[in-house]
């Protein structure tokens, strides 16, 4: 007798590749949601409060990273589906770099208690606003992938989901900026700040905007899905 896996992912998988990459991508979010909370922590200083946070963070990453290695496990080796089996490995990768990125921001800001310079304050509101913003449209994108395949990666579905990822790249664009201006600001009070405390706010800055470069990564992988 043939022992029938007790995975619940793996009868997702037989059911749709997607259902798990959708379930992966609802905890990656559930990840980034927090990030704003995280930095508000931080400017209140409450190091007690970023604990908490990060504690709850590395959580949902660790949740994240196990949705990932099971589906990977259990994703057959052929689809019958338009899309390749390394486009959905791929897809999947993005996602968990979002998670990933905000752990590391995370635990930079519990290793060392950290300041929010006031110069930056503004333009780093702007660019969590925009990264939680973009996150969430790459949410919404793949929560359509399910009727995408229904009809067929065609019709006015494929042109709904052509706009999303079009609103995808429009918003990094618009992050980009914001990241420009934060880091230009950033080195023009660099020599009334710790050199130390410097060098972690560069890191941290570019940690938040590698975020929206893996949302458009994930919007230029389902592009692939529809042009096949």
């Amino acid at each position: 007798m043939v022992a029938m896996s007790t995975n619940p992912l793996a009868g997702l998988l037989r059911k749709s590749p997607f259902k798990p990459i959708q379930k992966h991508m609802r905890t990656v979010y559930s990840c980034v949601e927090l990030l704003p909370s995280l930095f508000d922590a931080l400017h209140e200083r409450d190091q007690e409060k970023v604990q908490q946070i990060a504690s709850r963070i590395a959580a949902l990453e660790t949740e994240s990273d196990v949705i990932k290695s099971h589906y990977r496990h259990n994703m057959p080796k052929t689809l019958l589906l338009p899309v390749d089996r390394k486009d959905l490995l791929s897809l999947i990768h993005e996602q968990d770099a979002l998670a990933d990125g905000i752990e590391k921001i995370s635990q930079i800001l519990t290793m060392r208690v950290m300041v929010v310079p006031s110069a930056i304050k503004a333009g780093l509101d702007d660019l969590l606003r925009g990264t939680v913003e973009i996150s969430h449209q790459a949410l919404t994108m793949i929560e359509e992938l399910d009727e995408l395949v229904h009809v067929g990666f065609s019709g006015k579905e494929h042109d709904k989901v052509t706009i999303m990822i079009t609103g995808v790249r429009k918003s990094e664009h618009n992050i980009d900026k914001v990241l420009r201006t934060v880091n230009r600001t950033l080195f023009s009070v660099e020599q009334e700040l710790d050199p130390i405390s410097v060098m972690f706010w560069y890191k941290i800055i570019e940690e938040i905007g590698n975020i929206s470069d893996h949302a458009e990564n994930m919007a230029d992988r389902l592009l692939l899905f529809l042009s096949k």
